[in-house]
């Protein structure tokens, strides 16, 4: 190495670091416009039916009987088969909102239906009821979410622009008796969002 050469091996120079941040930015800058549901391991769309909201203990959920201010694990799109049900991307958390957010409400309006993958690193976060919460928290870093939009508020998927700062979420239909169907996703950031990258919200 050359006397007046300070750089030593396996270190950046001054120039390649900010090369390096130069790629990343124009990454970061196309990312909402990249097809990320051909990348994700996000169902293929084109087989995706209408399905009832199988509750973990096998019943269809309800608007006359499922708990305001509650949640359930459901799985979607269900395989079949035990093992790859388990798959956290087809883990969702299945929300009666709490009254203040309309979750009284006698119809579809007061349910929503987030993927239970965090925006951030990809823990699994849940729904807490409990007075002075009542929100989605990721116990791996803190970030919490809107159950009435599912933005995040807090942590540091707050921090991430949109789309990924909003869970993808699903859309509901009752039936005549009151029993909730899952319609049918589309799982690119403008419909439904792309499990683990996100959603535009509408």
């Amino acid at each position: 190495m050359a006397s007046g050469d300070t750089t030593q091996a396996g270190t950046l120079s001054r120039r390649d670091f900010l090369k390096l941040m130069g790629a990343a930015g124009t990454a970061l800058t196309f990312a909402p416009f990249v097809p990320w549901g051909k990348f994700m391991p996000n169902p293929d769309t084109a087989k995706l039916e209408k399905v009832k909201v199988i509750l973990p203990d096998g019943n269809q959920a309800n608007v006359n009987t499922f708990p305001v201010n509650h949640a359930e694990v459901v799985t979607y799109p269900s395989s079949g088969d035990r093992v790859l049900d388990e798959e956290a991307f087809r883990k969702w958390q299945f929300i009666r909102l709490p009254d203040e957010l309309g979750g009284s409400a006698n119809d579809v309006s007061a349910f929503r239906v987030y993927s239970m993958v965090c925006l951030h690193l990809w823990c699994l976060w849940k729904y807490w009821p409990q007075e002075g919460r009542k929100r989605g928290e990721c116990p791996c870093h803190g970030s919490q979410y809107n159950p009435l939009t599912g933005t995040a508020f807090a942590g540091p998927a707050s921090l991430q622009a949109e789309p990924s700062n909003t869970l993808p979420n699903l859309d509901l239909e009752a039936d005549a008796d009151g029993n909730l169907w899952i319609l049918p996703a589309k799982f690119t950031p403008n419909d439904n969002g792309v499990v683990g990258y996100g959603r535009f919200i509408k």
